[in-house]
């Protein structure tokens, strides 16, 4: 597999990781910014190349049983946070705004946006591609991406308050909807 398909599947696997992370940012107050943004960044990074890794591994042999739920599973933890989010946007803005990010609720995003990277991990697997340059690739560009996008989120908030935690949450819930519909019409 050559360095810019590497690329394209890469950033391609990253968009989800990257909305999700503009919509964390929209939630988090000055102090613990830095400490939220690279919180986001690992995780989402991380989970990116560990997916696949277990696609990879997992193979031929249960592709069927994980296609068959793998959208599903993505659709539900992505709506469920973002019913949240939605409900949370309106609650009163001083409620809202956190000094950090819930470590459980960004393990669940993480998981829900890199669920599409374990596809790819056994696609990997089946037309026996090596992994390791795959997954750096893919870990360093979703890290990059969400490092990027917790900032722009950051600045969204600013402009547009509390509201925009509603945008965020049906986001995902789009977002969610799309994993699902791409797999039952695709």
């Amino acid at each position: 597999m050559d360095a810019i398909t590497i690329i394209l599947i890469a950033v391609g696997l990253a968009m989800d990781a990257f909305a999700v992370s503009i919509a964390n940012g929209m939630n988090i107050l000055g102090s613990q910014r830095r400490r939220s943004a690279l919180l986001t960044a690992v995780f989402f990074g991380g989970f990116q190349m560990l997916m696949p890794i277990v696609g990879w591994l997992i193979g031929l042999s249960l592709q069927s049983i994980i296609m068959e739920v793998d959208h599903w599973i993505a659709f539900g933890l992505l709506a469920f946070i973002g019913v949240k989010m939605i409900y949370d946007g309106t609650k009163k803005e001083t409620e809202q705004k956190t000094s950090s990010l819930n470590l459980y609720t960004l393990l669940v995003l993480a998981v829900a946006t890199s669920i599409d990277a374990l596809m790819v991990g056994l696609s990997f697997a089946f037309l026996q591609t090596g992994i390791l340059m795959p997954i750096l690739v893919i870990g360093i560009v979703t890290f990059g991406l969400s490092f990027v996008g917790f900032y722009f989120g950051c600045r969204l908030g600013r402009f547009f308050g509390n509201r925009i935690k509603i945008v965020g949450g049906a986001v995902l819930i789009l977002i969610g909807v799309r994993i699902l519909l791409e797999h039952l019409l695709g």
